[in-house]
Protein backbone atom coordinates (compact mmCIF):
# COMPACT_ATOMS: atom_id res chain seq x y z
CA UNK A 1 0.00 0.00 0.00
CA UNK A 2 1.35 3.42 -0.99
CA UNK A 3 1.83 5.92 1.85
CA UNK A 4 -0.46 8.92 2.19
CA UNK A 5 2.53 11.21 2.72
CA UNK A 6 6.17 10.77 1.75
CA UNK A 7 9.06 13.17 2.35
CA UNK A 8 12.29 12.49 0.46
CA UNK A 9 15.54 14.28 1.39
CA UNK A 10 13.91 17.57 2.38
CA UNK A 11 16.27 20.50 2.99
CA UNK A 12 15.28 23.99 4.05
CA UNK A 13 17.14 27.15 5.11
CA UNK A 14 16.02 30.57 6.28
CA UNK A 15 17.60 33.52 4.50
CA UNK A 16 18.08 36.97 6.01
CA UNK A 17 20.39 39.98 5.70
CA UNK A 18 22.66 38.28 8.24
CA UNK A 19 23.03 35.17 6.10
CA UNK A 20 21.60 31.68 5.84
CA UNK A 21 20.30 29.49 8.67
CA UNK A 22 20.07 25.83 7.70
CA UNK A 23 16.91 24.52 9.42
CA UNK A 24 16.23 21.03 8.01
CA UNK A 25 18.72 18.52 6.61
CA UNK A 26 17.77 15.51 4.44
CA UNK A 27 14.45 14.79 6.19
CA UNK A 28 12.87 11.55 4.93
CA UNK A 29 9.89 9.62 6.31
CA UNK A 30 6.49 8.22 5.34
CA UNK A 31 3.02 8.39 6.89
CA UNK A 32 0.43 5.73 6.12
CA UNK A 33 -3.35 6.15 5.95
CA UNK A 34 -4.90 6.16 9.43
CA UNK A 35 -1.56 6.61 11.22
CA UNK A 36 -0.96 9.02 14.09
CA UNK A 37 2.64 10.31 14.00
CA UNK A 38 4.22 12.48 16.71
CA UNK A 39 7.30 14.61 16.05
CA UNK A 40 9.58 15.59 18.94
CA UNK A 41 12.92 17.36 19.07
CA UNK A 42 14.86 20.15 20.79
CA UNK A 43 13.27 23.60 20.97
CA UNK A 44 13.89 25.55 17.77
CA UNK A 45 14.98 22.55 15.72
CA UNK A 46 12.41 23.14 12.96
CA UNK A 47 9.36 21.03 13.91
CA UNK A 48 6.84 23.73 12.99
CA UNK A 49 8.82 24.56 9.84
CA UNK A 50 8.40 20.94 8.80
CA UNK A 51 4.60 21.20 9.14
CA UNK A 52 4.64 24.43 7.09
CA UNK A 53 6.47 22.59 4.31
CA UNK A 54 4.02 19.67 4.38
CA UNK A 55 0.98 21.94 4.03
CA UNK A 56 2.60 24.13 1.35
CA UNK A 57 3.05 27.36 3.31
CA UNK A 58 6.77 27.00 2.60
CA UNK A 59 8.62 25.31 -0.26
CA UNK A 60 11.65 23.06 0.31
CA UNK A 61 14.97 24.13 -1.16
CA UNK A 62 15.53 20.57 -2.30
CA UNK A 63 13.80 17.24 -1.92
CA UNK A 64 10.29 16.03 -2.67
CA UNK A 65 7.00 15.93 -0.76
CA UNK A 66 4.48 13.47 -2.18
CA UNK A 67 0.81 13.28 -1.18
CA UNK A 68 -0.82 10.07 -2.37
CA UNK A 69 2.11 9.58 -4.73
CA UNK A 70 1.83 12.99 -6.39
CA UNK A 71 3.94 16.09 -5.93
CA UNK A 72 2.41 18.29 -3.27
CA UNK A 73 1.77 21.10 -5.78
CA UNK A 74 -0.25 18.76 -7.98
CA UNK A 75 -2.00 16.82 -5.24
CA UNK A 76 -5.68 17.22 -4.41
CA UNK A 77 -5.21 15.85 -0.91
CA UNK A 78 -6.96 18.08 1.65
CA UNK A 79 -4.82 19.10 4.62
CA UNK A 80 -6.20 20.47 7.90
CA UNK A 81 -3.97 22.57 10.17
CA UNK A 82 -4.68 23.02 13.89
CA UNK A 83 -2.51 25.59 15.67
CA UNK A 84 -1.59 26.34 19.29
CA UNK A 85 -4.39 28.92 19.53
CA UNK A 86 -7.95 28.08 18.49
CA UNK A 87 -8.41 31.38 16.52
CA UNK A 88 -12.17 31.35 17.09
CA UNK A 89 -13.79 34.72 16.27
CA UNK A 90 -15.56 36.26 19.26
CA UNK A 91 -18.22 37.96 17.14
CA UNK A 92 -19.34 34.61 15.71
CA UNK A 93 -21.18 31.84 17.53
CA UNK A 94 -19.54 28.46 18.00
CA UNK A 95 -21.66 27.05 15.16
CA UNK A 96 -20.74 29.86 12.75
CA UNK A 97 -17.07 29.53 13.73
CA UNK A 98 -17.22 25.83 12.88
CA UNK A 99 -18.84 26.64 9.52
CA UNK A 100 -16.27 29.31 8.61
CA UNK A 101 -13.91 27.11 6.60
CA UNK A 102 -16.78 25.64 4.60
CA UNK A 103 -18.06 29.16 3.88
CA UNK A 104 -14.64 30.40 2.73
CA UNK A 105 -14.16 27.41 0.43
CA UNK A 106 -17.79 27.61 -0.77
CA UNK A 107 -18.47 24.05 0.36
CA UNK A 108 -21.63 24.62 2.41
CA UNK A 109 -23.66 21.72 1.02
CA UNK A 110 -26.50 19.81 2.72
CA UNK A 111 -24.09 16.89 3.18
CA UNK A 112 -21.44 19.11 4.80
CA UNK A 113 -24.00 20.70 7.13
CA UNK A 114 -25.28 17.27 8.13
CA UNK A 115 -21.70 16.14 8.87
CA UNK A 116 -21.13 19.23 11.06
CA UNK A 117 -24.40 18.68 12.93
CA UNK A 118 -23.45 15.07 13.60
CA UNK A 119 -20.03 16.04 14.98
CA UNK A 120 -21.47 18.85 17.13
CA UNK A 121 -23.89 16.34 18.67
CA UNK A 122 -21.42 13.44 18.95
CA UNK A 123 -18.70 15.54 20.56
CA UNK A 124 -21.06 17.28 22.98
CA UNK A 125 -21.09 20.83 21.69
CA UNK A 126 -24.84 20.97 20.96
CA UNK A 127 -25.74 23.13 23.95
CA UNK A 128 -22.93 25.56 23.09
CA UNK A 129 -23.72 26.01 19.39
CA UNK A 130 -25.13 29.53 19.92
CA UNK A 131 -22.55 30.54 22.55
CA UNK A 132 -19.66 32.91 21.94
CA UNK A 133 -16.11 31.49 22.30
CA UNK A 134 -15.49 33.45 25.54
CA UNK A 135 -18.30 31.47 27.17
CA UNK A 136 -16.45 28.17 26.67
CA UNK A 137 -13.53 26.62 28.53
CA UNK A 138 -10.17 26.31 26.79
CA UNK A 139 -10.79 22.61 26.26
CA UNK A 140 -14.21 23.12 24.66
CA UNK A 141 -12.80 25.85 22.43
CA UNK A 142 -10.12 23.45 21.15
CA UNK A 143 -12.81 20.84 20.52
CA UNK A 144 -14.74 23.41 18.45
CA UNK A 145 -11.54 24.30 16.55
CA UNK A 146 -10.96 20.62 15.73
CA UNK A 147 -14.54 20.18 14.47
CA UNK A 148 -14.04 23.30 12.30
CA UNK A 149 -10.97 21.60 10.81
CA UNK A 150 -12.71 18.23 10.39
CA UNK A 151 -15.71 19.89 8.72
CA UNK A 152 -13.60 20.21 5.56
CA UNK A 153 -13.00 16.43 5.65
CA UNK A 154 -9.19 16.63 5.32
CA UNK A 155 -7.17 13.55 4.42
CA UNK A 156 -4.32 14.69 6.68
CA UNK A 157 -4.38 16.64 9.95
CA UNK A 158 -1.39 18.69 11.11
CA UNK A 159 -1.41 19.54 14.83
CA UNK A 160 1.13 22.15 15.94
CA UNK A 161 1.22 21.89 19.74
CA UNK A 162 -2.56 22.38 20.00
CA UNK A 163 -2.64 21.77 23.77
CA UNK A 164 0.32 23.91 24.87
CA UNK A 165 -1.78 26.94 25.91
CA UNK A 166 -3.84 24.85 28.37
CA UNK A 167 -3.11 24.16 32.01
CA UNK A 168 -1.73 20.69 32.73
CA UNK A 169 -4.94 19.03 33.95
CA UNK A 170 -7.02 20.45 31.09
CA UNK A 171 -4.25 19.50 28.66
CA UNK A 172 -4.48 15.83 29.66
CA UNK A 173 -8.26 15.77 29.23
CA UNK A 174 -8.28 17.67 25.93
CA UNK A 175 -5.47 15.54 24.50
CA UNK A 176 -7.53 12.46 25.33
CA UNK A 177 -10.64 14.01 23.72
CA UNK A 178 -8.92 15.24 20.55
CA UNK A 179 -6.97 12.02 19.94
CA UNK A 180 -10.12 9.95 20.44
CA UNK A 181 -12.07 12.15 18.00
CA UNK A 182 -9.33 11.83 15.37
CA UNK A 183 -9.34 8.04 15.75
CA UNK A 184 -13.16 7.88 15.55
CA UNK A 185 -13.13 9.98 12.38
CA UNK A 186 -10.44 7.65 10.91
CA UNK A 187 -8.08 10.53 10.17
CA UNK A 188 -4.33 10.52 9.57
CA UNK A 189 -2.53 12.98 11.84
CA UNK A 190 0.91 14.44 12.54
CA UNK A 191 1.40 16.04 15.96
CA UNK A 192 4.30 18.34 16.84
CA UNK A 193 4.89 18.45 20.59
CA UNK A 194 7.58 19.19 23.20
CA UNK A 195 5.90 16.75 25.60
CA UNK A 196 7.33 13.21 25.37
CA UNK A 197 4.48 11.79 27.47
CA UNK A 198 1.96 13.33 25.10
CA UNK A 199 3.78 11.92 22.07
CA UNK A 200 3.90 8.38 23.49
CA UNK A 201 0.28 8.47 24.64
CA UNK A 202 -1.21 9.31 21.21
CA UNK A 203 1.22 8.14 18.55
CA UNK A 204 1.64 4.96 16.52
CA UNK A 205 5.21 6.12 15.82
CA UNK A 206 7.36 8.91 17.28
CA UNK A 207 9.81 10.67 14.98
CA UNK A 208 12.80 12.15 16.86
CA UNK A 209 14.58 15.12 15.29
CA UNK A 210 18.10 16.28 16.09
CA UNK A 211 19.05 19.85 16.95
CA UNK A 212 19.25 22.34 14.08
CA UNK A 213 19.78 21.70 11.27
CA UNK A 214 17.27 18.99 12.07
CA UNK A 215 17.65 15.49 10.71
CA UNK A 216 15.75 12.34 11.65
CA UNK A 217 17.66 10.69 14.50
CA UNK A 218 15.30 7.75 14.85
CA UNK A 219 11.68 6.66 14.46
CA UNK A 220 10.24 4.71 17.40
CA UNK A 221 7.15 2.51 16.85
CA UNK A 222 4.83 2.62 19.88
CA UNK A 223 3.23 -0.70 20.76
CA UNK A 224 1.08 -0.51 23.88
CA UNK A 225 -0.75 -3.72 24.64
CA UNK A 226 -4.12 -2.64 26.04
CA UNK A 227 -7.59 -3.64 24.73
CA UNK A 228 -8.87 -0.15 23.83
CA UNK A 229 -6.01 2.31 23.64
CA UNK A 230 -6.62 5.93 24.62
CA UNK A 231 -4.01 8.56 25.57
CA UNK A 232 -5.01 8.44 29.23
CA UNK A 233 -4.90 4.63 29.40
CA UNK A 234 -1.58 4.59 27.54
CA UNK A 235 0.03 6.66 30.31
CA UNK A 236 -0.76 3.90 32.81
CA UNK A 237 0.53 1.03 30.64
CA UNK A 238 3.69 -0.79 31.82
CA UNK A 239 5.44 -0.07 28.49
CA UNK A 240 4.99 3.70 28.87
CA UNK A 241 8.00 4.29 31.13
CA UNK A 242 10.28 2.25 28.85
CA UNK A 243 9.30 4.35 25.82
CA UNK A 244 9.75 7.58 27.81
CA UNK A 245 13.27 6.59 28.89
CA UNK A 246 14.21 5.54 25.36
CA UNK A 247 13.02 8.81 23.81
CA UNK A 248 14.63 10.87 26.58
CA UNK A 249 17.98 9.20 25.89
CA UNK A 250 17.63 9.78 22.14
CA UNK A 251 16.87 13.49 22.64
CA UNK A 252 19.79 13.98 25.03
CA UNK A 253 22.33 11.86 23.15
CA UNK A 254 25.23 14.09 22.09
CA UNK A 255 23.30 17.10 23.40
Amino acid sequence: MDPLLELKDINYAYHSLNGETHALSNISFQVNDGEFIAIVGPSGCGKSTLLSLICGLLSPESGTILLRGRDMKDSHTEIGYMLQKDHLFEWRSIYSNIMLGLEIQKKVTPEAKEHVEKMIYTYELSKFRDSKPSQLSGGMRQRAALIRTLALDPDLLLLDEPFSALDYQTRLTVCDDIASIIKKEHKTAILVTHDLSEAISVADRVLVLSSRPASVKTIVPIKIDIPVRTPMKSRNAPEFKEYFNRLWKELNKNA
